[in-house]
């Protein structure tokens, strides 16, 4: 609706794709991974929204290390990439666990922090590096202590995963089960209201920590008996308290109600009734559970595979021992069979078995010289044994441990193959979506009303090097891109106190003063300050919708304000495209006030403020369009015949004018004076001024053309 483009992270360990119809781009993977840099850099947003957490109390207390990887590594995996790609707001999701057991309700943002589980301790923790990347690097970080959320497409974990598990147990005709006496207390938030706190947050210029709840206390028994009056019976059993569980919990909203102007829609009965109703008939059916394609091995299997290699080795001694002892013929005796066992043993399962198959082969060695008559003893006196050792260790050692190296060198290329593949694929299917974007706003540029191929078009009309034509047709431009028929642009004056009305639309009933006071209008000043589009959230009655600087130079020239249009347009999308066309606006006026100051030389006649005639026809005719197309007044002003104008009466008038009329020479020599937005009863009262100064201008008719 609101032209938005939405991506989604998300490891699908608690969610849906089902729970997601609108438009958007999927990321399957959790938000402390690596490859979430891969999606900043090809998306570039503009709002980062992390809702991404562990949210069950009862798992932080058994494994506090899932909960800090997912609700601390993954944060500030996030703030890292926010920063490094211009995020420009940051809005992270904490809870109301930080405050821990803290009975003076309804908490206020200010009250103390002492959470009781590991996390409330992260949700805490995760504020902080909120705050400090706002200190540190000036990104815009917002922070939502939730109260208990609950809706339709909730699952059964979380703080505000009572109403689902309550509502899925109703619905089946099972029993309720409560921890505790039922007087425990949560300030239950429907899931809508947190959504739209958090839409208006996302272009709203609010920074800091904020409780979003519905500051009201409701007893799980209140729920239960809600519960009973829409479904009709729900049976009930106690048990004892659960640690980590808080018995009493509100928070106080009426810090973001003041600050964002929000305030919850659904009370408990209406959101209950809206989340029984989706339960009930819209709730998709739970799918079968299948077992995975790769079931893990049994302890038989695995006991099989770890013994085969003994097996195989003590079966291969077995053979080279029949071999050496059986094999009598001297043809052969300077064979050793014993070696060529260790070799093979060694290729095959590397150093672990070598060793076995070197002390194996040392044994039947040693058998053998028993059998030729050595004695025990006397085996330790000479040498040919331990030259055998030593020959069968270092083989077994140096083959085992080339093939175990070898083998860890592949086996470590295969990982990285697959870690590569992985990423291929991933990136691979961001740049089918980085395509599929291209394409989209492809067409969108040819076909789309208010792509920016129409404003390339319609801004052509920009192309002049006359400021005034560009005032008047700036009005053309901004009514055809906003679609709106009441455009104003003032110009300013060099001490910014005061505005002159420089073009307006020619809409019916649409009236604005001709000249503005800056120190009257409030906006005007945070304009000319701050230099920043301004926008009326607040529907003031006595300032535009919407009002945006042209900026020339550093110094803000002009003002353009759209003061009514459809309030289906009054969206973040056109208040971009507002502030898109007045930038464009500002390059336009920018040059033209650049050639006029460069060509000064050539406009104005030698040491004098009077144009040159060919300059004040130009300026002339853009003033004749403006009242064409515009209903924009102009009076034209003569100082009579050439030879009647006294020398000085240049340098009189010039003294007198204000900085958006024009003293110039027209085609016959007649000194001219343009009155810009000005009537006759305007031009009466600057006529008397004159006189009274003895100069006397009289009124040009109408049918008098200068061309």
């Amino acid at each position: 609706m609101e032209g938005y483009e939405v991506s989604i992270i998300d490891n699908l360990a608690t969610g849906s794709r089902q729970n997601v119809d609108c438009k958007h781009k999927s990321y399957i993977m959790s938000v402390e991974e690596r490859n979430c840099e891969e999606i900043f850099r090809n998306n570039r947003f503009d709002v980062v929204i992390h809702l991404a957490a562990q949210v069950s109390v009862a798992t932080s207390m058994e494994n506090p290390r899932q909960d800090t990887k997912s609700n601390v590594l993954g944060l500030s995996n996030m703030l890292v990439l926010s920063h490094k790609y211009g995020v420009k707001k940051f809005i992270f999701a904490s809870s109301a666990a930080v405050y821990g057991l803290n009975d003076q309700l309804p908490l206020q943002e200010s009250a103390q922090r002492d959470p009781i589980s590991p996390y409330g301790i992260n949700k805490m923790i995760g504020e902080i590096y909120c705050a400090k990347w706002h200190e540190i690097y000036a990104l815009e970080t917002l922070c939502f202590r939730f109260s208990n959320v609950y809706g339709p497409r909730q699952d059964s974990l979380g703080e505000g995963g009572v109403v689902s598990i309550f509502m899925d147990r109703t619905t089946k005709g099972q029993e309720l089960t409560i921890y505790g006496d039922g007087g425990q207390t949560r300030d239950f938030i429907y899931v809508e209201d947190v959504a739209d706190a958090i839409y208006r947050a996302s272009y709203s210029d609010l920074t800091g920590v904020y409780n979003l709840s519905t500051n009201t206390e409701s007893s799980v028994n209140d729920l239960i008996e809600a519960l009973r009056g829409l479904h009709g019976t729900a049976s009930v059993s106690y048990r004892d308290f659960r640690q980590g569980d808080i018995y009493r919990s509100a928070l106080d909203n009426s810090r973001i109600g003041n600050d964002l102007d929000w305030a919850p829609k659904y009370d408990l009965q209406e959101g209950l009734y809206r989340t029984y109703e989706w339960f009930k008939n819209e709730r998709p059916a739970e799918e079968p559970v299948t077992k995975p394609d790769r079931e893990r091995p049994s302890l038989l299997a695995r006991a099989v595979k770890a013994i085969i290699p003994y097996a195989e080795n003590m079966l291969a001694f077995a053979l080279s021992a029949w071999l050496t002892l059986t094999i009598e013929d001297t043809l052969y005796n300077f064979i050793d069979i014993r070696l060529f066992y260790i070799i093979i043993i060694g290729i095959i399962y590397g150093s672990r078995q070598s060793i076995i198959a070197v002390a194996l082969s040392v044994a039947l060695y040693t058998y053998q010289l028993l059998e030729d008559g050595y004695d025990l003893i006397s085996l330790f006196y000479g040498t040919d044994l331990f030259f055998q050792i030593a020959i069968y260790l270092f083989v077994g050692l140096v083959v085992g441990y080339s093939i175990e190296r070898r083998t860890n060198a592949a086996k470590s290329k295969e990982r990285q193959l697959e870690a590569l593949q992985v990423k291929y694929a991933f990136l691979n299917e961001v740049y089918d979506e980085t395509r599929i974007v291209k394409e989209e706003l492809q067409q969108q540029i040819m076909n789309n009303g208010d792509s920016f191929g129409k404003i390339y078009s319609i801004t052509k009309e920009l192309d002049s090097l006359e400021p005034e034509q560009i005032f008047t047709s700036t009005v053309t431009v901004v009514e055809s891109i906003m679609k709106s028929q009441s455009v104003s642009i003032y110009t300013v004056n060099k001490y910014k106190s005061y505005l002159r009305l420089a073009a307006r639309s020619n809409g019916r009933d649409f009236e604005v003063p001709k000249s503005m006071k800056v120190d009257d209008y409030p906006y005007m000043k945070q304009l000319l300050d701050c230099k920043k589009i301004y926008i009326n959230k607040e529907l003031l009655g006595d300032s535009p919708l919407l009002a945006a600087p042209v900026i020339s130079g550093g110094e803000v020239v002009a003002i353009v304000s759209l003061h009514q249009m459809k309030f289906d347009n009054f969206s973040l999308y056109y208040q971009n495209l507002f502030k898109i066309t007045v930038d464009l606006i500002s390059s336009s006026l920018s040059r033209a006030l650049s050639y006029v100051g460069a060509t000064s030389s050539q406009r104005y006649i030698e040491g004098t403020q009077v144009l040159r005639p060919d300059v004040f026809t130009d300026i002339l005719a853009s003033k004749r369009m403006a009242s064409d197309k515009h209903g924009i007044e102009y009076v034209l002003l003569s100082a009579g015949p050439p030879g009647d104008a006294p020398p000085d009466l240049a340098d009189q008038i010039s003294r007198s004018l204000r900085e958006t009329d024009y003293l110039g020479l027209g085609p016959d020599g007649q000194l001219l004076v343009l009155l810009s937005n000005s009537s006759k009863q305007d031009a009466a009262f600057v006529l008397n001024r004159f006189y009274n100064n003895n100069i006397k201008l009289d009124i040009v008719k109408e049918d008098l053309r200068y061309a």
